[in-house]
């Protein structure tokens, strides 16, 4: 048995390093990707909840009843809406919340477990949500919404590496994608229920949506109770005996078969090679660890964390955001639009239905041809709305085109960078440091969120910048920016293993990446006996390494 004295058996073929997966085990990895509906329905349910006349009228004391609020009335700064430092804060707060909860989540999922850790993040979540229902006041709203931040931090933090280190190699990038539709999904639930309570003359009309999160958080906390640990989690802790009964129970195989002790064998000597390379310390080492080597060399720990951290910037910087949390105001101050509440819902429809093309592109074309087009996609529609709002803003017919062109840069990012930025930073950090890699890359992904919600409302804010269609020309250059990003630092990562992802990284650059094939495995390197087995001491010091984090 693993860790009791008998060694794992290992193989040098580089296609047998993973055990066949059955339908329940593939089941068991996609449920965990329902935690992408925290993210999506608070994104969703913000951006109608801002728009609705109680909502308004109680953190302002206006009423759309006014003469100077009716249709016709000379439009001004002074609408009726909330004002822009007061949008501003109530949304981007959440997300300074989960900046701090993300780098906080990559600690305590290395000494509690990846599991333990999103269901922590479901109780405070569920604290933060009961503070923004009984509020009736600003202060209370903003701390509860900093409070969800801290859960929202810890869940999308983890789920990505959960989900990761789980998931088997040739669907990894679908499940994990199954994240990004998640988030679809919650954006679209808060759409219909915001469309269904726009229009309440109570409380009710923003605290039913502001409620109904806890549901998400309990379903997810309930289920990960009957999911297991990864397997690769209890590598890091040493518990080698732990994570063969893990990785039989995640690929329907008994914990003594061979397919699992190849696999596992393969996270063990990887593991093994990593301690070698940069040798694990004290706490503040192992931080230290994420920003060893040099920026020129590809396989550095600091060149993948710089990566993983600017590829979720620049997944913020393609704005879409900007129509998720604003979009509804966005859409009021056109003018022309009798519903916005409508046009949100098809936007965000639009953005459901074009997600799980991703889960056969990104395994059939791989990540990097995914965000290099989806990039060049969505900068094209960014500047043909930036131009036509510019030149004919006023003119309906230009309205409707768009409203249009938006949904096909809705479409492109939900089918490419939606997704595609999630399953990367998934995938090139090594075991050591992959927790505090994948965190730092999630909080890098909520500060850039937090800026972003901070600064747009005062460059589209009627009593602000009101740039209006122009504030596309500015997400339209950042598009640009990711393009150029994508074609000269992203790697290809399709159909590798984990452990392979990281021998890749060592020996190819991004544009050569997809060309790159696997030549050997970690077991034959590290050591194999000639009974095909793991070497002992490479189990024995992967144990007794176990409790340094």
């Amino acid at each position: 048995m693993p860790g009791g004295g008998v060694g794992l058996v290992a193989t040098a073929d580089t296609a047998r390093i993973e055990a066949p997966v059955t339908l329940k085990a593939y089941m068991m990895c996609a449920f965990a990707a329902f935690g992408g509906i925290f993210f999506g329905y608070d994104s969703g349910y913000i951006n109608g909840v801002l728009g609705m006349p109680y909502f308004i009228n109680l953190y302002t004391g206006l009423d759309k009843d006014e003469p100077r609020f009716q249709k016709g009335a000379e439009p001004g700064p002074d609408g009726f809406s909330l004002p822009s430092w007061q949008k501003s804060l109530i949304v981007s707060v959440l997300s300074a919340g989960t900046f701090f909860g993300a780098l906080m989540a990559g600690d305590i999922a290395d000494f509690t477990g990846r599991r333990t850790t999103i269901i922590l993040g479901c109780v405070v979540f569920c604290i933060g949500v009961v503070l923004q229902t009984a509020s009736t006041t600003y202060g209370l709203m903003v701390a509860g919404r900093l409070v969800a931040g801290f859960g929202i931090g810890f869940v999308s933090a983890i789920i990505i590496l959960y989900m990761s280190e789980i998931a088997p190699k040739k669907v990894r990038g679908a499940i994990v994608s199954g994240y990004q539709f998640c988030i679809t999904i919650g954006i679209l639930l808060a759409s219909c229920v915001n469309y269904g309570t726009q229009n309440y003359t109570t409380s009710a009309s923003y605290r039913i949506p502001v409620a109904l999160q806890m549901l998400w958080a309990i379903i997810l906390a309930v289920g990960l109770f009957f999911l297991p640990e990864t397997p690769r989690y209890f590598v890091k802790r040493g518990k080698i005996d732990r994570a063969a009964q893990v990785l039989g129970r995640l690929r329907g195989q008994p914990r003594d078969s061979e397919f699992v002790q190849t696999e596992l064998a393969e996270i063990v000597a990887n593991h093994e090679y990593e301690l070698q390379v940069i040798p694990q310390g004290n706490y503040f080492s192992s931080w230290a660890n994420c920003f060893k080597g040099s920026l020129f060399e590809q396989k550095s720990n600091l060149r993948r964390t710089i990566l993983g951290t600017s590829l979720q910037m620049m997944q913020q910087w393609t704005g879409i955001n900007f129509i998720f949390y604003f979009g509804t105001t966005f859409f009021q101050q056109l003018g022309t639009i009798s519903n916005p509440f409508l046009i949100s819902l098809i936007t965000t429809l639009v953005n459901v239905c074009s997600t799980p093309i991703s889960f056969w592109t990104i395994e059939r074309f791989g990540r990097r041809p995914l965000l290099i087009y989806g990039a060049l996609g969505m900068l094209i529609c960014e500047f043909i709305v930036a131009i036509a709002g510019t030149v004919d803003g006023e003119n309906p017919r230009t309205v409707k085109a768009e409203i249009s062109f938006i949904c096909i840069y809705i479409f492109f990012f939900a089918s490419t960078w939606g997704p595609g930025a999630w399953v990367v930073i998934g995938e090139i950090f090594p075991l050591p440091i992959r927790s505090r890699g994948v965190a730092l890359s999630t909080a890098s992904n909520w500060l850039w969120n937090c800026i972003i919600t901070v600064i747009t409302p005062y460059m589209v804010g009627a009593d602000q910048g009101n740039m209006g269609a122009k504030v596309f020309f500015v997400w339209g250059s950042l598009c640009v920016g990711c393009f150029i990003y994508a074609y000269f630092l992203v790697p290809e990562t399709k159909g590798l293993s984990l452990e392979q992802v990281d021998r890749m990284l060592e020996e190819t650059t991004p544009r050569n990446s997809s060309k790159w094939v696997p030549h050997s495995t970690f077991a034959a390197e590290m050591g194999l006996t000639e009974k095909g087995m793991l070497a002992d001491e490479i189990v024995e010091d992967v144990e007794r390494k176990g409790s340094v984090v």
